[in-house]
């Protein structure tokens, strides 16, 4: 492939000043950590993504859809393709048909706020998430016993021949921190989402309540991707990672919450390789403990040395 006329005809589709090269990912997620990507796109509305989209996917280029980058890991050798950002492009709400719709790139705690003004309830749980809407649908993202399956009622994607359609909650095969989203390849536009009338102060209350929580059980001083582990059936994963005496453990700048050990923290300077190699260790550390196969919530892309990075 011919990299500058590839720059040259993603300019064209994407508008040329939505498109950046070798840009540091650590600037783009959460964790603050992580290496360039060849090329990074923030499309202006969707017209413009839809565009880009279509001109990865004929090319054959390597492309990640980014939202908040609230649970991404990218190695430091940073991702050989295309990370193109929803939160331009697709970042509205509106109501229609009785129905709130909001685009992929939605931050959840925004979509909350709003609800919350419409005295619709259903996602105070999202109100403290950092993640966006697109993100919270492909892993069916939930909190204090809520999921967003519990109000989704239908998606509209892109698909691999580059038709957008729309796809019913049920389709989406929604489970716990999985859906069909990524096994077929699907990028996500737009959710439709069903929100029951409800008392606007108790709505509040609820928000505040969860919000109080949050500070005082989750290490939100810190750069993180929230939950680094999924929950093994069965048991919890900080409540294991503790019982293996890892709170506080370091890899570098890389550290197990000593206010939560289900999440892996940035101290400051950590590198992804660092926390990569926590994490293992972790993984590790608990099996021989206790015999249970920590997996990984988050997403890793790029070279990491082993099969955890895509």
């Amino acid at each position: 492939m011919n990299k500058e006329l590839f720059l040259e005809q993603l300019c064209e589709a994407a508008g040329k000043e939505a498109v950046k090269r070798n840009e540091p990912m650590k600037k783009h997620t959460t964790f603050h950590v992580g290496g360039p990507a060849d090329y990074f796109v923030s499309p202006e509305d969707e017209q413009h993504f839809l565009a880009a989209a279509a001109l990865c996917r004929k090319e054959g280029m390597p492309c990640y859809i980014v939202g908040n980058g609230s649970n991404l890991l990218v190695s430091e050798e940073g991702f050989r393709g295309v990370m193109m950002e929803t939160g331009k492009g697709l970042c509205y709400i509106r109501e229609e048909e009785g129905l709130l719709k909001a685009g992929a790139g939605i931050f959840l705690s925004t979509l909350a706020k709003e609800a919350l003004r419409l005295s619709l309830t259903g996602l105070e749980w999202a109100s403290g998430i950092p993640g966006t809407l697109g993100g919270a649908v492909v892993m069916n993202a939930g909190a204090y016993g809520s999921e967003i399956r519990d109000v989704l009622v239908s998606v509209r994607v892109l698909d691999l021949d580059g038709t957008v359609k729309e796809i019913s909650a049920e389709e989406l095969q929604l489970g716990y921190r999985s859906s069909i989203i990524p096994s077929r390849e699907y990028i996500m536009l737009e959710a439709a989402l069903r929100l029951p009338s409800g008392n606007r102060d108790e709505i509040k209350a609820q928000m505040e309540e969860l919000a109080a929580k949050r500070k005082a059980r989750q290490p939100l001083e810190y750069p993180s991707a929230g939950s680094t582990f999924k929950r093994p059936a069965g048991y919890f994963a900080g409540k294991l990672i503790e019982d293996a005496g890892l709170r506080g453990f370091r890899v570098g700048d890389a550290q197990v919450s000593e206010k939560h050990c289900g999440f892996v923290i940035n101290r400051g300077q950590a590198r992804a390789d660092e926390v990569m190699d926590l994490c293992r260790q972790v993984r590790q550390r608990v099996y021989d403990a206790f015999g249970v196969e920590l997996e990984l919530e988050i997403k890793c892309l790029g070279d990491f040395g082993d099969r955890e990075g895509s």
